[in-house]
């Protein structure tokens, strides 16, 4: 029971962390002019992926998680959300490939780079991106390309027929179609990702070199401004690499050798561990490539400080009223205190007037 809960909590902790940290990423983009560039397009594609895996993915892994496997909604809506699985991690995977690119287009050519990155060519790349993601997640799923017999998974399954051995609702990854899969959504975007940032690394030290070079008169200070960049760009570069091949090398390679061996396993240990390690890398998403951007600490900073002093604003007027309640009520009670008063008076007056006589009676 105990152990149940604290995985509850520690699902639910990082389900929320996911959906926070992209949303966060969408809304300083949306509030702030800064950010309104063409390349950002990229960060909050893949914000907008990360979320929806948070929002419509995450829990029901939670939860099936939490069941040993087992799905109660039969085999129609397990496939769809193993497509939809498959599409936003595809798709997340894919995004990041393309910020590679786009950020060594940026470096290496920062005089041309806007006109090789235009908004239709960011249009048509985010176009593709999608379109390659459902290629690879609705169409072979639905299809039965993945399986054995090359027959649709799961089609057999009624709602409600969890407790039949041997039923899991998972992606099966059981003939050639796997190698595929693997080498389009993710060692083909792993090879180029690691050529783009190691041009990238040689690109910032060929930077520092001539930082170097043209600042002679002060040895001491350019060398020591040169060596802290430096620094900075080799630590950005191992962080966002790292955390990509951290997160996805053991899955996609657990994957791999389940599908060369043909068979489908009930969920273990090791197979949640890897599955979740892959998510892991949507929460980290919008740390590593919008926070190491200043704008985005920035926009981040602005979106905190409203919230914060938004919520000041709101806690004094509510004290103010508080505070003011009991004068207003005070001030109402005299307002009807000198009505009643007057209305008294008025009254006494009216009749003094019309029986004049009463007040000489003895």
């Amino acid at each position: 029971m105990i152990s149940t809960t604290l995985r509850w909590i520690a699902l639910l902790s990082f389900i929320f962390l996911t959906i926070g940290g992209n949303a966060l990423v969408c809304l300083a983009v949306g509030f702030s002019r800064r950010l309104w560039r063409v390349a950002n397009c990229f960060v909050v594609s893949l914000a907008v992926t990360d979320l929806l895996l948070g929002l419509l993915v995450l829990p029901l892994t939670a939860s099936v998680e939490l069941r040993g496997g087992k799905w109660p909604f039969g085999g129609t809506l397990c496939n769809i959300y193993i497509s939809l699985d498959v599409l936003l991690c595809a798709s997340s995977i894919l995004t990041l490939m393309a910020i590679s690119v786009d950020r060594y287009l940026a470096i290496s050519a920062p005089l041309s780079y806007s006109r090789r990155v235009t908004p239709v060519r960011v249009t048509v790349a985010l176009v593709s991106i999608w379109s390659l993601s459902l290629a690879v997640s609705f169409v072979p799923i639905h299809l039965g390309w993945n399986t054995v017999d090359y027959k649709v998974q799961h089609s057999e399954w009624g709602i409600w027929d969890e407790d039949t051995d041997g039923r899991y609702c998972q992606f099966e990854w059981n003939n050639n179609y796997v190698l595929f899969y693997v080498f389009v959504t993710f060692y083909l975007p792993l090879l180029l990702m690691s050529g783009m940032y190691l041009c990238i690394f040689r690109v910032a030290k060929e930077q520092v070199r001539r930082i170097r070079a043209t600042t002679p008169s002060y040895p001491g200070i350019s060398s020591t401004a040169a060596i802290t960049r430096e620094h900075k760009a080799t630590v950005t570069l191992a962080a966002v690499l790292g955390a990509f091949i951290i997160c996805w090398f053991p899955y996609f390679t657990f994957f791999t050798c389940k599908g060369i061996k043909e068979k489908t396993n009930p969920p273990n240990p090791v197979h949640s561990v890897v599955l979740w390690l892959g998510y892991f890398n949507s929460a980290l998403n919008p740390i590593l490539y919008p926070a190491l951007n200043r704008d985005f600490r920035r926009a981040y900073g602005d979106l905190l400080r409203y919230k914060l002093n938004h919520h000041k604003k709101l806690s004094f007027t509510c004290v103010s009223l508080r505070k003011r309640a009991p004068l207003l009520t005070g001030q109402v009670v005299s307002q009807q205190s000198e009505k009643h008063t007057d209305k008294v008076k008025l009254n006494f007056m009216t009749t003094t007037q019309m029986n004049p006589c009463e007040n000489h009676v003895v």
